[in-house]
């Protein structure tokens, strides 16, 4: 139970620290929500096939970060 609930202890935290990122351009806003949403899926991951959720949640986070800052750069330029 301790294992499971930790994860979501910690996803729950950083959801409140990235409220106040309003200021905030397109590129940055891609790179925030996708690492948190990288970070997620990857901890759902490894959770569900038994691997490290440490990191699985580094690894989806990295890349949802890379792969949202890039979204939101293309955004910005339109």
């Amino acid at each position: 139970m301790r294992k499971i609930l930790a994860p979501f202890m910690i996803v729950a935290f950083l959801g409140l620290g990235f409220a106040g990122c309003t200021n905030m351009s397109r590129t940055q806003q891609g790179a925030v929500s996708g690492g948190a949403i990288g970070a997620g899926a990857g901890l759902g991951f490894n959770l569900l096939t038994g691997g490290s959720l440490v990191t699985g949640a580094l690894l989806g986070g990295a890349l949802g970060a890379v792969g949202g800052g890039l979204y939101g750069n293309s955004k910005e330029k339109r």
